[in-house]
Parts: C-alpha cells; structure tokens; sequence
C-alpha cells in the first residue's frame, strides 16, 4: 500500500518571513496539522504545535527561526515508509513531491484515517508507552511548557495532590490559549502578558474530562475514539481504576507500530536523526546490537532511540538529552542520558539501558550468544 491516496493536495503555506503572531492565528482559524514553510517558492521546513509553544520568543519572529525540517516523501511512496520517515522527523505532517515539484502532504491523520479498520489485531497493552511524565494541577504553566519540550511530548496527564488523573494539558491547549490572549490584548509590549501567563496554575488551563483507553482494548477502537473526540492521544488507565495513570497511547504510537514487521525482525527508529554528528544509523545499531544480544531469553521487537537538543552548549557542541527504548519479550526498559553531542548522550544513554535490562527479571546475560540481532536488524 502506497500514500497515492492518502496524501491530499490541500495544505496551508506560509513563507519564512511570516511573523509568528500570524502564524498562531492561522492554527487558531484553520486547525491545521502543520504548516509548510517555503522560501521563494521552495519547500524550506514546517511548523506544527510544538513550535509554537517556545515561551519566549517574540510574536515578530518570522517562520525561518522555528521552523523544522521535514523529510520529503515521493506520492507514490509505502505507507510503512512514509510511517517511518514521520516518527523519525518528529513531525505530524510532511511535503510531497511528484519528482521535483511539491504536489502536496501527508499526515498522521491521513495514514491513520486509510489504515484504521486494519489495526483491529491491535491491543493497547502493544504499543502505548508505559513511561508517563505528568504534572500536578498546582505547577505553573511555564513548568509545564518546559517539561514538554524537555521530553519531545504533547501531552501532559494532570494530578490532584492525592495522585489522581483529573485533567490532560497539550500543546494544543496552550497554543489556542496564547492566540487568544495575545489577540485580546492588541499590539504594544507584551512581555509582562507573557510572563504573567507562564505563572498560571496548569489547573486553569488543563482539559477536563480526560479521553482514557484501556489496556485490554482494541488499537482500532482507541483511534477511532481519537478521531470522534478531536485529540491526539489518550490517557491509559486499568480497566477498573480510571483515576490512575498507566501509560499514553498516542497517534505518534500508533504510527510507529505500522512499521513493525510481522517477521521477527527488530525494528529501529530514531527521533530527530538529524542530530546525529559524529555516528551513523548503523554505528547505532552496531552498539544496540551489542547491548541486548548478550541475552538470549530477551526477544526485542522495537527500539525507538529520541533525541533532544538543549540550548546549552560547549565549545559550539550543543547539549544533548538521549533516551534508548526497548519493546521485548520481557517488557519495555529503557535508558537516557546527556551528554555535548549526540553520541555521547547516546553513549551515557545506553549504558543506563544495559544496567536497566540487568534488572529485568528472568533474564541470564548470555555472553557467547551472538548474532540475534543482527538477523534481525537485516533490512536496516
């Protein structure tokens, strides 16, 4: 199956002059799922939600600073493919192009929309991340920006003081309650609006009630819940306790799955691969491999490696967040670190995953057990 179909001609564009107050605007109006960014006629990036919710840039900065660089698809390329180059892009929305010329776009929603009545076999328990950053109702808003970005997310389950789900906040939700402020407040200097926003509780901002799934449920009925309600992603819950946080199931997730193969083979994704300096993929895969090959009960369906870029930096090298995650036949483990340049927070990274799967229960290190992963890491 290819995205022939899939992909739809309509988007919105603006130009990197484009100043970011009317680009909030556009978002408010139009709902887009992302907007094409082009330079002279020419396909220079795309901006989505989590761009827009840097606090402290200006409302004059124009779309060249913040926007990203989205991979380029052909119209006729392989949905698992497109999936792929998605997640990795860290992206909800991609150009597509018909040889040289940009024909059009494709989204998250547009794969998920063509694929839905497929992901039936598909239980939540399968995909959704266990791995939960949250918030308390009484955090300010500015606490809360800060951790989305931190993490790479869009979605922040919120919790009473007593631990319990009470509300979600997303980008989506702070970036329609800035447009409207900003809106209200007319021109002038808007510093002090800014930072008197950032010191909101998350509480007047937070969604209530809160979309969940279940574990034991279907992939295909959580979508389609997705869809009905107009959001993202949904609170994972125990089926008999939905005042506590079991995970979140995510469009983002569900795109990843699609690249799962149904043969044994490990698949690997990497978020914001652009970073990458002084390694390649297959270094990556190389030092995974060697990691997780040395046990032999554990059968690893999925390694999703993200990286996240920090403003610090040192001698030039900007400060780097890493994070290694593995799906297995043992559950999910995972490891993250820092360090000045991708490989080191990869290194740091994955030296916490390998104390991590240490842990893990019913797992024997199996030091002379070579070659699993790298049969299965073969199409890589």
């Amino acid at each position: 199956m290819d995205i022939t179909d899939i992909a739809t001609p309509e988007f919105v564009e603006v130009d990197v002059d484009k100043r970011l107050g009317k680009i909030r605007s556009i978002f408010e109006r139009e709902n887009p799922k992302g907007i094409i960014v082009s330079n002279d006629g020419e396909y220079a990036g795309v901006i989505g939600q989590k761009q827009l919710i840097q606090s402290h840039i200006e409302e004059s900065t124009k779309a060249a600073a913040i926007m990203k660089s989205a991979p380029k698809v052909d119209r006729h390329e392989d949905v698992r493919e497109t999936a792929r180059m998605l997640v990795e892009g860290d992206v909800q929305i991609a150009p597509v192009f018909e040889g040289d010329n940009l024909w059009g776009v494709v989204t998250t929603d547009g794969i998920l929309e063509a694929v839905v009545d497929n992901l039936d076999a598909i239980t939540v328990e399968q995909i959704y991340t266990e791995d939960v950053v949250t918030v308390r109702e009484e955090d300010r808003l500015g606490q809360a920006i800060n951790r989305l970005r931190e993490n790479g997310i869009s979605r922040l389950p919120v919790l009473n003081e007593n631990g319990q789900l009470t509300g979600v906040l997303t980008t989506q939700d702070i970036v329609d309650f800035v447009t409207r402020k900003m809106d209200r407040q007319g021109k002038g200097d808007r510093s002090g609006d800014i930072d008197r926003m950032l010191d909101l509780p998350v509480y007047d901002l937070m969604s209530s009630p809160v979309f969940t799934a279940t574990p034991g449920e279907s992939v295909q009925d959580a979508v389609e819940r997705m869809f009905e309600q107009n959001v993202a992603g949904l609170v994972v819950t125990p089926s008999d306790d939905d005042a506590h946080v079991s995970g979140i199931l995510t469009k983002t997730d569900v795109l990843r799955a699609l690249t799962y193969t149904q043969q044994e083979q490990m698949d690997i994704q990497v978020t914001n691969i652009g970073l990458l300096d002084t390694m390649t993929r297959e270094d990556m895969v190389a030092a995974i491999t060697e990691v997780v090959d040395k046990y032999q009960e554990m059968q690893v369906h999925h390694v999703h490696v993200r990286f996240h870029e920090h403003k610090e930096k040192l001698r030039g090298t900007p400060l780097i967040q890493a994070q290694v995650r593995v799906r297995s036949s043992h559950g999910q483990v995972a490891g993250s670190g820092e360090g000045y340049g991708a490989e080191h927070a990869f290194r740091v990274a994955l030296d916490k995953l390998e104390r991590n799967v240490l842990e893990m229960k019913g797992l024997n290190a199996d030091e002379e057990y070579r070659g699993q992963l790298l049969r299965k890491l073969d199409e890589l």
